[in-house]
């Protein structure tokens, strides 16, 4: 099955909480997830540069550090979000004014803007979704071994039934574990991706591709 782009947010089996973002990609596969001053980002691999000018949705900051909180998302949108959390708006606001304010992408899909938002603590984490027919923003409960998550395409809800067994024990792991672990593995045209998972007291990164 294709969903397209997800954003995944969770605990492994010993506590540790997690933000996970991939990008499954049939129109723009030849990308990577890179560390671009403290962030990870979405950029095209070497000797794709070009397509840039094809989509301006391509490239992006898909997970940012505000303070206690992993944010992590498909767009421009990130970036927002993290500066309203750090400026101490409530997360649930965050989301949701920023993601009514951008809408949907407007290419040729009506490509929903999806993000989450988990803490380096506690058992509540955040998904949220802009479609060209709805805004919703929830909150999703956290507990060792488990992820959920929402993507652009069929999954485009936040739904408990959208979870998946996960289990990593750093970062890496995380990375690659939201392109082939658990449910994730059902998923088709995996690209690349990226992960925050709490390692001591801080928040580590890591990315992947495929």
């Amino acid at each position: 099955m294709y969903i397209g782009r997800i954003v995944a947010v969770g605990q492994n089996r010993e506590g540790a909480n997690a933000g996970l973002y991939r990008v499954s990609s049939r129109s723009f596969p030849n990308r990577k997830a890179v560390e671009l001053n403290g962030h990870l980002a979405i950029v095209p691999r070497e000797g794709h540069e070009t397509d840039l000018q094809k989509s301006p949705y391509i490239s992006y900051n898909c997970l940012r550090l505000a303070g206690e909180w992993a944010v992590i998302s498909n767009g421009s949108q990130t970036d927002p979000i993290a500066e309203k959390i750090e400026a101490g708006v409530p997360v649930r606001d965050a989301l949701a004014s920023v993601l009514s304010a951008l809408d949907y992408e407007k290419d040729d899909y009506n490509t929903p803007r999806i993000a989450g938002v988990v803490s380096r603590a506690g058992a509540t984490a955040w998904l949220g979704i802009v479609r060209h027919d709805a805004l919703v923003v929830k909150t999703v409960p956290l507990e060792p071994g488990r992820a959920h998550y929402i993507a652009t395409y069929e999954a485009n809800d936040v739904r408990d039934s959208q979870s998946s067994a996960f289990d990593a024990p750093n970062a890496m792991a995380a990375a690659r574990y939201i392109v082939d672990g658990g449910e994730f593995s059902d998923f088709e045209h995996p690209v690349t991706s990226a992960a925050a998972l709490v390692e001591g007291s801080h928040f580590a990164l890591a990315t992947w591709t495929v």
